[in-house]
């Protein structure tokens, strides 16, 4: 079991969240951002600003946004056995765009005026569970594993005709706001809001990392795992839980992010080359927040027509990654 893979990505994500503090689409001299960020005096307020209000909280965003969205899609491809499940192949990030939807659209906006980010949380947490649900009440009758994505796909199809819906009737304004939303962001937790989004983060994460042993006793199949003491529906419940509840924190805050979760954890697998979570695990929290940190760098350059949609950089990543697993599927070896 090597260590190089978790050394390498750790060195890369430090360099890349420092990166993040020091680039973006204003450009500010490298003493002025290194003296805010030692707290020394500075005459240059519009650099204080920026770098302590903007790119700091955003590069955390991203670190564990990113984390969080791989982690997810490494769980759910390990409880289906298969690599091309994802939340938002399986829908699950469409039912917490639902969520955020009925939040911000079939209320006119007023029920987040009310409660703030944190009514978005909880309807995009209850909308990525109650996917998620559907998802495993279809995985106790459809065995396949085919069959199970394209239900997974389907109620992904069904999530979205209602977002449609909710679009239609909404405001002009609101439409708006949640087509903005939707194409994703990192810079949209502000400092108020960070206490929550990293609190529901690390609840998620280091849930995830007390299900490493029952996550390597289901690679070898429920029965055998079942000898080995897991308690199978236990486990899928707090696998549920996990999910959803990243899932939720990230695209209420940030958008549904595209590829993340379902890219992240194949190249997680092929530099790790191994299905042992307690080396993979690792290795896709540290690559998901690498990939999270690089395509907010990409795009918080000075672009002429601004920032960048997070979710115009995130496929250029994310789909080449995807077509070298299914063209090399027969030689990688995933789940055993």
């Amino acid at each position: 079991m090597s260590r190089r893979p978790i050394l390498f990505l750790s060195i890369l994500t430090l360099l890349l969240f420092i990166a993040n503090l020091f680039m973006g689409s204003v450009n500010i001299p490298f003493a002025d951002a290194f003296n805010v960020l030692l707290g020394f005096e500075t005459d240059n307020k519009v650099a204080e600003s920026i770098v302590l209000q903007s790119r700091l909280p955003q590069a955390i965003t991203a670190l564990l946004a990113g984390a969080s969205l791989a982690v997810a899609g490494l769980l759910l491809q390990t409880a289906f056995s298969n690599p091309l499940a994802g939340p938002s192949i399986l829908g699950i990030t469409s039912g917490a765009s639902l969520g955020v939807a009925v939040v911000m659209l079939a209320t006119g906006g007023v029920m987040g005026a009310v409660s703030g980010s944190m009514t978005n949380v909880l309807g995009a947490f209850i909308g990525a569970i109650l996917t998620l649900g559907v998802i495993i009440l279809f995985s106790m009758v459809v065995r396949s594993n085919v069959m199970l994505l394209i239900v997974g796909i389907m109620v992904g199809y069904v999530t979205n005709s209602a977002i449609t819906l909710l679009n239609f009737f909404a405001s002009e304004k609101n439409v708006f706001s949640y087509t903005i939303w939707g194409m994703g962001d990192f810079s949209s937790v502000s400092l108020s809001d960070m206490p929550l989004f990293v609190g529901v983060s690390f609840i998620g994460i280091i849930l995830s990392v007390l299900l490493m042993k029952p996550l390597n006793a289901l690679l070898l199949g429920d029965r055998y795992a079942a000898n080995l003491g897991v308690n199978i529906k236990r486990a899928r419940v707090l696998l549920l839980l996990c999910t959803g509840l990243l899932t939720a924190i990230v695209t209420s805050y940030c958008g549904p992010i595209s590829f993340l979760g379902l890219a992240v954890p194949h190249v997680a697998r092929l530099m790790t080359k191994s299905s042992n979570h307690h080396t993979l695990l690792p290795a896709t929290l540290l690559a998901g927040s690498a990939t999270a940190l690089v395509c907010t760098l990409v795009c918080s350059m000075p672009w002429q027509s601004g920032v960048l949609p997070l979710n115009a950089i995130t496929p250029i990543f994310g789909a080449p990654v995807i077509i070298y697993v299914i063209i090399n599927r027969s030689k990688i070896e995933y789940f055993n």
